[in-house]
């Protein structure tokens, strides 16, 4: 969601003839979407990891079919396939969501990859990162100027990406990469926010990825030992059905959560999502973490703190009425 999308949402709770109580209402509401949304999101590496014996490469390929399948039925339901019709035949529309698609679709890959490699902690980490990799994109992409804070947060992270890779004895691929691809996709998107809703924006990206997850499940079926898929029981073909409602959900809570609570508090509530795959990994999953590498994370997460404080400070300054 865009700035000027949050500006808007928190605009409309306004108005009316409820006052505070009725504003109060939308915001509590909100907030009970935005958690139920990175509380889905937190866990997926536990339901990821019920997806075996199927593999990353089909498993994303599953995502993608069922999350078309998902969505071809709301839009059915909602009757809106003149609207899935319009972005489609809209080129300014189509050419930056066929890059948001590859983008997610190699952020999904790499997702996966982590958590059946138990890499779980790496990727936490990935999606902590994030929000500076985002405003560092803000800074070289839409020429936003940062505050010293934020330049404060984001060297701290450089500081802590170098300590990580004395860590982990490489540089940490998998969160790098599922951070700048999330990064690059939130930015691509907010090109065309304007033009795009959750479920529209969704349907036509994993309609346009079809082809793509074809050839990797014929890749799989050909040359990976084959398809899991009703090969393994129907509760493991039903369990890989739900990819698709576990795409969308989310992103349904996520766009109501985002109509009604400010651009902050989604600020805030977006680390409940690798805080709780961070203690997925820790203490479920049993991943290793020494002291070098829980050195690196208190640092990434003393960035996060400043980032945190700045954009409270900053929504603070916006309410401070001027005389």
């Amino acid at each position: 969601m865009s700035a000027g999308e949050a500006t808007a949402a928190a605009a409309a709770s306004s108005h009316g003839g409820g006052g505070m109580a009725s504003a109060r209402q939308p915001r509590r509401a909100g907030l009970v979407y935005g958690v139920v949304t990175y509380l889905i999101w937190g866990v997926l590496p536990l339901y990821f990891v019920l997806m075996a014996p199927t593999g990353p490469v089909e498993l994303v390929a599953a995502r993608v079919i069922f999350s078309v399948v998902f969505c071809a039925i709301i839009v059915a339901v909602t009757r809106r396939w003149r609207h899935i019709g319009a972005l489609l035949a809209d080129r300014h529309v189509v050419g930056p969501l066929a890059v948001a698609a590859l983008l997610i679709y190699a952020n999904w890959q790499l997702y996966v990859i982590a958590v059946e490699t138990a890499h779980v902690l790496e990727a936490s980490l990935g999606y902590f990162i994030n929000p500076i990799v985002t405003v560092l994109l803000a800074v070289i992409f839409q020429h936003e100027r940062l505050t010293r804070m934020q330049w404060a947060a984001v060297g701290v992270s450089v500081v802590a990406i170098a300590v990580l890779v004395v860590a982990y004895g490489q540089v940490p691929w998998i969160g790098l990469g599922l951070a700048l691809s999330f990064g690059f996709y939130g930015l691509i998107k907010s090109r065309v926010a304007d033009r795009v809703d959750a479920i529209g924006g969704l349907t036509v990206e994993t309609t346009l990825l079809v082809p793509v997850a074809i050839a990797a499940l014929v890749v799989v079926e050909v040359g990976m030992g084959g398809l899991t898929f009703a090969r393994t029981g129907v509760g493991h073909a039903l369990l890989l059905a739900s990819t698709g409602v576990v795409t969308a959900v989310p992103l349904m809570t996520f766009a109501a959560a985002s109509r009604r609570l400010p651009l902050s508090w989604l600020g805030f509530i977006q680390y409940l999502g690798p805080t709780l795959q961070f203690l997925i990994g820790l203490l479920v999953l049993h991943e290793p973490m020494p002291a070098a590498r829980l050195a690196g994370f208190a640092l990434i997460w003393a960035a996060i703190a400043l980032l945190l404080v700045d954009g409270a400070l900053q929504a603070r300054r916006a309410h401070v009425p001027r005389g």
